[in-house]
């Protein structure tokens, strides 16, 4: 068997329903799926039953112990040349496994990664969020795409690796958040070949509100500190830049109350991003007012990103590297939930 699609899960049956009917839509077929019930309480064995008879799909069920490790017991149970690692959140669009097929003909390699787009049927919200992860006037280019501001390191949501390297490598760390980053930072460490393939790209979700996403990039804010405790030397000064952009808009505010022209970085910046997601809304034919308020919410989408990312570093930094607190004692209130 070419490739084991595995995918933990954590009370999402809606969702997982949306990604195996994208998968039963596959021309190519020689892969199996593997459903991990990360000790949901909301399970989706009913779900995953339905598509028996179009999917060579497994299911399994085990306590909860984060993604990262239930990512290990679906690999355990694989048979596939190559692990897909997808999130639940993710809708496969048709040709995918064609897109990775042409990649390893071109030149093979021992790890992959995809990066995302938004599907029509997205919200506005949804679709700013898109918007704000994947933008080069956010963070987006350290994220993967054919314009990138650092080295490409796949991410959990839509990542591949061959099974012989993933257990060489011992899997996924025990790290709550961070724990994907942390995967590719050894297979680069390993010497081992990873290459981003531009066409193997799927629709993700994210976040479905603004509250949500703030916690999700504030969290990965946290998790770049403990990489580089972890790993020093993985921190670029890309990293930096969203913990700048917080104190900056910070003092801009504060000065703004002497003189408001310190404003008008912020308000240019915001015209930026609304020009931007604008233009791009409309090209993906969404409809004029979709489009406009698709940019609208990108303004707000690309604030929370860089804010949130850079908030969670500079409270990581404090309490990693200035207080000396280990990773599980800094954060046990609300990092390991």
């Amino acid at each position: 068997m070419k490739y084991s699609v595995i995918v933990p899960v954590y009370n999402r049956p809606d969702e997982v329903k949306e990604l195996l009917e994208s998968l039963s839509l596959q021309s190519f077929k020689d892969f199996e799926v593997i459903i991990v019930e990360d000790g949901s309480k909301v399970p989706c064995d009913d779900v995953v039953s339905s598509f028996s008879g179009n999917l060579d799909v497994k299911y399994f069920t085990k306590d909860n112990s984060g993604p990262g490790q239930t990512r290990n017991y679906g690999a355990e149970r694989a048979q596939g040349e190559f692990l897909i690692i997808l999130d639940s959140d993710v809708i496969v669009p048709q040709g995918y496994f064609e897109a990775i097929e042409k990649e390893l003909i071109k030149a093979d390699t021992d790890a992959f990664g995809g990066p995302d787009r938004a599907h029509g049927s997205f919200t506005p919200v949804q679709k700013a969020i898109n918007y704000s992860m994947t933008s080069f006037f956010t963070t987006g280019g350290i994220r993967g795409g054919k314009v990138k501001m650092d080295k490409f390191y796949p991410r959990s949501f839509n990542m591949g690796v061959r099974r012989s390297v993933y257990s060489a490598l011992g899997g996924f760390s025990a790290m709550r958040f961070g724990e994907d980053i942390d995967f590719s930072i050894r297979i680069f460490k390993g010497g081992y070949r990873c290459r981003l393939f531009p066409e193997a790209w799927v629709y993700h979700k994210r976040r479905t509100d603004f509250r949500k996403f703030f916690k999700q990039v504030h969290n990965s804010g946290i998790a770049r500190i403990n990489l580089f405790k972890k790993y020093p030397e993985s921190l670029k000064a890309v990293h930096l830049l969203p913990a700048a952009f917080t104190v900056g808009v910070a003092l801009l505010v504060v000065l703004s109350f002497f003189w408001a022209w310190f404003l008008l970085p912020i308000v240019l910046y915001a015209v930026l991003v609304f020009a931007d997601s604008f233009g791009k809304a409309l090209l993906h034919e969404n409809p004029f007012k979709d489009s406009l308020k698709i940019g609208l919410l990108s303004i707000a989408a690309s604030f929370i990103q860089l804010i949130g990312y850079g908030t969670g570093f500079l409270r990581a930094w404090w309490e990693r590297c200035v207080l000396g607190r280990g990773e599980v004692e800094a954060f046990k209130k609300n990092f390991y939930k």
